[in-house]
């Protein structure tokens, strides 16, 4: 089975401080796997390195078998790795429509169009709201929209950074729903969530991570089903 994401020791952080002490992680094709951990645990930070935008110091980061340690995000971008940030992640003052454009300004109008269509196809609730301003959606409609322009170049590596973070349960569950969906097209799925259990329930294994490292992976199901997964989370455990 082909990696599509094989990372081995990896640290990192901001400028030099160190955030993440020496991760190994690895994400299969086709694969949906989440990482989880409490606040400040380093999980957003670890998505960030493995995109280009926190700073990496060692350790090896390879997709699909080649190294792309410390490559710019346009460089990632072309290999067909997408991310998409909690938050900042649309452009307020323009349109729907002008952010899925955005999403793809170096394609010829008529495979910019054509696939824009295939995005609001994957979200319809916005196809009624395409020329409306980004700053008129709800939270659940913005990271509906930030997805679908992530999607424009047809990426088969996707990023995603607490995509349900201050969502209704509704919306929660929709875009769950949705990013688990993009399998169906060849989209292999690695996201970074507070929700841990909704989106475990979705994946095929995860990742818990606590002051910088993993402390502990397995199958998404078995650590649904751990019974000291509260201490990972809270410090404490269930009785």
């Amino acid at each position: 089975m082909t990696k599509w994401l094989d990372v081995k020791n990896v640290k990192g952080g901001y400028g030099s401080v160190k955030i993440i002490h020496g991760i190994d992680i690895y994400v299969n094709e086709g694969e949906f796997v989440t990482i989880i951990g409490p606040n400040g645990c380093g999980k957003s930070t670890l998505i960030k390195i493995i995109f280009g935008i926190a700073t990496h110091y060692s350790g090896t980061i390879k997709h699909k078998g080649i190294e792309v340690s410390g490559w710019r995000t346009d460089q990632l971008a072309q290999r067909g790795i997408a991310y998409v940030p909690q938050v900042d992640n649309v452009f307020p003052s323009l349109s729907v429509e002008e952010n899925l454009q955005m999403g793809g300004n170096s394609l010829s109008s008529s495979v910019l169009n054509e696939r824009i269509g295939h995005a609001l196809d994957m979200f319809p609730d916005l196809r009624h709201r395409t020329h409306d301003l980004a700053a008129s959606l709800s939270g659940g409609e913005r990271q509906m929209l930030a997805i679908g322009r992530a999607l424009i170049n047809k990426p088969d590596f996707l990023l995603l950074d607490e995509p349900t973070a201050a969502l209704s349960p509704l919306y929660q569950q929709q875009i769950i729903e949705r990013i688990d969906a993009l399998r169906e097209v060849g989209i292999t799925v690695l996201i970074v969530e507070q929700n841990a259990r909704l989106s475990l329930a979705r994946s095929d294994r995860g990742y818990i991570i606590s002051n910088g490292e993993v402390v502990h992976t397995g199958d998404a199901s078995d650590i649904l089903n751990d019974p000291d997964i509260n201490e990972y989370f809270l410090g404490t455990k269930e009785d």
